[in-house]
């Protein structure tokens, strides 16, 4: 169903692991325990601009408070788990703080906007939960995951490695009324942070004493054991490695189904009249008498030995043969 991203479960991906645990969990808590405990974790812009609770970006932006928004990030979240592989958690946790960070601001610079251009108030209609990063996951999704044939519906639609995973990121963007600002502002966010403009990798980054204090601590918490029933690939030692085994594997994959296709495409051409084939092109055909020439010539047996009377029957007329007393006078 998914995209073909290596080894499947959790296995080097604690950071994804413990996204799809935690907050799931809490949500699950706060819509079947706890309901009375939602108010604390709405995402209102209203609040934080008149009231200056600066607490709602963060509490406000962690958890999912619709249950199908949280089924869906937690799909499209253990789906990008490939980036942790290939980047490493520090890396990927730098880029999930970054656009986690650069979509609060576009939050507001999109509120603002609308409110002065059309006078709608969406300030306190925000959806909450981790959803902002979920959708700035997409660009690097887009920029480096290769498309994959995998099937073709009706000779006209084609669908790819990668359509499910885009439907299922269209059935989160429609999920509510204003949730399409928070796509937004995760889109730019994820395209500043993918483009290092003005350089917001080293300003938003996992300090390397960091990200080692969380692998001594939470790693072996989340941390999955290697999957035993199937073969290794793209689990080299090093980035470099992987990086260059999921490439190959990529290209492989690129190939068998170039390869489908134009299969495919011959099967469907098998009913047709093939015009070439049966009146091939003048060109074609000249070079194909020409050939033919040279092969007979080159296949024509040596002269055969005749004698002597054999050569004087074949110089003698055939007049002359039928009337011997011609040839004796």
């Amino acid at each position: 169903m998914f995209t073909s991203t290596g080894s499947s479960g959790l296995y080097k991906a604690p950071l994804s692991k413990s996204l799809l645990l935690v907050p799931s969990a809490l949500s699950l808590l706060l819509t079947l325990l706890l309901p009375h405990c939602q108010k604390f974790f709405e995402y209102d812009l209203q609040a934080v601009k008149s009231d200056f609770q600066i607490w709602r970006l963060m509490c406000g932006r962690i958890i999912c408070l619709d249950l199908k928004d949280t089924f869906c990030s937690s799909l499209l979240i253990y789906n990008f788990r490939i980036f942790e592989r290939r980047y490493g958690s520090r890396k990927f946790a730098s880029f999930l703080l970054g656009s986690w960070v650069l979509s609060a601001l576009f939050d507001f610079i999109l509120v603002e906007a609308m409110q002065y251009s059309f006078g709608i108030t969406a300030a306190s209609n925000l959806p909450s939960g981790f959803l902002a990063p979920v959708f700035a996951l997409f660009v690097p999704f887009y920029c480096s995951i290769p498309r994959v044939q995998v099937a073709q519906i009706l000779g006209q639609f084609t669908i790819t490695n990668k359509t499910l995973i885009y439907i299922l990121g269209l059935q989160l963007f429609t999920s509510g009324s204003y949730i399409w600002i928070t796509a937004i502002s995760g889109l730019i966010s994820g395209i500043c942070y993918n483009s290092n403009v003005l350089k917001v990798h080293q300003v938003l980054s996992i300090p390397r004493w960091m990200a080692q204090l969380f692998s001594w601590t939470l790693e072996p918490i989340f941390a999955s054991s290697e999957p035993t029933n199937e073969a290794r690939v793209g689990m080299g030692a090093t980035v470099d490695i992987q990086r260059q085994q999921r490439m190959e594997l990529l290209d492989r994959q690129l190939m068998l189904s170039q390869f489908a296709q134009v299969r495919r495409q011959r099967q469907q051409q098998g009913g047709m009249i093939n015009w070439n084939r049966l009146f091939p092109p003048l060109r074609q055909r000249q070079n194909i008498n020409y050939q033919g020439v040279r092969q007979s010539e080159q296949q024509a047996s040596p002269p055969l030995e005749v004698s002597e009377e054999q050569e004087s029957s074949l110089l003698t007329p055939k007049h002359l043969l039928k009337n011997p007393k011609i040839v004796t006078l």
